[in-house]
């Protein structure tokens, strides 16, 4: 299989993990053990298609470019669908969205201006993933153990609210960390 096959295929599980997330809530008992499945999935085909390239002597820009795009998509997707479904307030998903978006953008405007290319930051592509697989796991044990919302005192957060509330504030801090960075390294 190629690597851009591999890209492909990792766009189409994420976005049908996205579907599944969004519609957990009405039928979560099944729903969400299964989101989680199929973000592990789509996340493996994902870090597969990079190496498949090196290995096969297939890595080209190109390869790369559509990796990145099609990254951006299956954020975009699978975080969109949480911060439109009923598990999210939407406006926090919007803010996360940002977030999550600001950062990549960040990352790659560093090589665009000849920094190179930047990784760093508190909340990367591999984190995000992870929480994604994670929360909805979390989510389902709290539901079955009779809960699902941390009482906050002031807010009751569903437990995909506290990951939107950090891809929020720690995407957007990992976002301005790299700006500064990349600030340094070309003045």
């Amino acid at each position: 299989m190629s690597p851009n096959a591999l890209s492909w295929l990792a766009l189409l599980l994420a976005a049908f993990s996205a579907f599944i997330l969004y519609a957990s809530y009405w039928s979560w008992v099944l729903l969400l053990p299964l989101a989680s499945v199929l973000v592990l999935v789509s996340g493996f085909f994902d870090a597969l298609d990079g190496r498949v390239a090196r290995i096969t002597g297939k890595a080209s820009r190109s390869g790369d470019f559509v990796d990145h795009v099609l990254d951006r998509y299956a954020d975009v997707l699978m975080i969109g669908a949480v911060a439109v479904s009923p598990w999210c307030n939407p406006y926090l998903g919007i803010v996360a969205l940002t977030g999550v978006l600001l950062t990549s953008y960040m990352g790659t405007q560093a090589q665009a201006v000849g920094a190179g290319r930047l990784y760093s930051g508190l909340l990367g592509r591999a984190d995000r993933v992870v929480l994604l697989l994670l929360v909805p796991i979390v989510q389902w044990i709290l539901l079955l153990l009779g809960g699902g919302w941390i009482d906050l005192g002031f807010a009751s957060l569903s437990i995909f609210e506290l990951m939107m509330l950090w891809f929020a504030v720690v995407g957007n801090l990992t976002a301005v960390q790299r700006a500064v960075t990349v600030w340094r390294r070309i003045r």
